[in-house]
């Protein structure tokens, strides 16, 4: 009996782990065939597990409209050089990724961010790599 009870809970245990290591995939979400280019000014930064978001008001014509930029984990932009008062609200940042699959900007625009530019001139890496994510050479770690 204790045999049984040892396998069970080593079996729920195993079946924990594998859950907490499960992630979505890059292509589940964004589309690798519709890359965005935006700049604009930070609204709002959500410094939030698992990912950290970054909100973006662009200006075109005369409309404006808001992007919801995802980055990677808080921990991974702080190896890469972003922390919680890198991006401040207020600041002109262009920001280079890719756009959801779902409705385009309906009831917001949705994107996956490569890479942040600001304005004098410096680049972060903001974390978008994984399964399904394209190479282009912005990933450090990326071989």
């Amino acid at each position: 009996m204790r045999n049984i009870f040892s396998y069970v809970v080593f079996l729920i245990l195993f079946l924990l782990s594998y859950t907490i290591y499960g992630h979505h995939a890059f292509t589940a979400e964004f589309d690798a065939n519709a890359p965005i280019n935006i700049t604009g000014k930070v609204v709002k930064v959500e410094w939030i597990n698992p990912h950290a978001w970054v909100h973006v008001e662009v200006k075109e014509e005369s409309k404006e409209t808001i992007w919801m930029v995802e980055g990677g984990t808080p921990n991974t932009l702080i190896r890469n050089g972003l922390t919680k008062n890198s991006i401040k609200p207020g600041t002109v940042i262009n920001v280079r990724g890719y756009q959801s699959k779902g409705k385009l900007c309906l009831p917001r625009c949705i994107a996956n961010g490569r890479d942040i530019t600001f304005p004098d001139g410096s680049k972060v890496f903001m974390g978008s790599s994984g399964t399904g994510a394209p190479r282009d050479g912005s990933d450090p770690k990326e071989r």
